[in-house]
């Protein structure tokens, strides 16, 4: 089966930082936005642009590997690596 990784959800500003009962947010780090998917012991790790983003952050390995098969993160990753964008 052929898994592909879903468009990265960006964030949007908003006049009233209430949210409604029920919702959830996070706040924008000054960071890489990365799509992450982690099957059948591979990973894959880019960028909003789809740079690969696995050179810069080779410590996720260790991470994406306690993951369960067909695994997909969207979010920011803030660190010292300095990809290319």
């Amino acid at each position: 089966m052929t898994w592909t990784l879903p468009e990265p959800m960006l964030a949007a500003p908003v006049p009233d930082p209430d949210l409604p009962p029920g919702w959830a947010a996070e706040p924008k780090w000054d960071g890489w936005r990365a799509l992450l998917s982690w099957d059948a012991h591979r990973l894959i790790l880019r960028s909003r642009r789809g740079t690969d983003l696995e050179p810069s952050f080779p410590e996720l390995r260790s991470g994406a590997a306690q993951l369960p098969d067909a695994t997909a993160l969207d979010g920011e990753l803030a660190g010292r690596a300095r990809p290319s964008r």
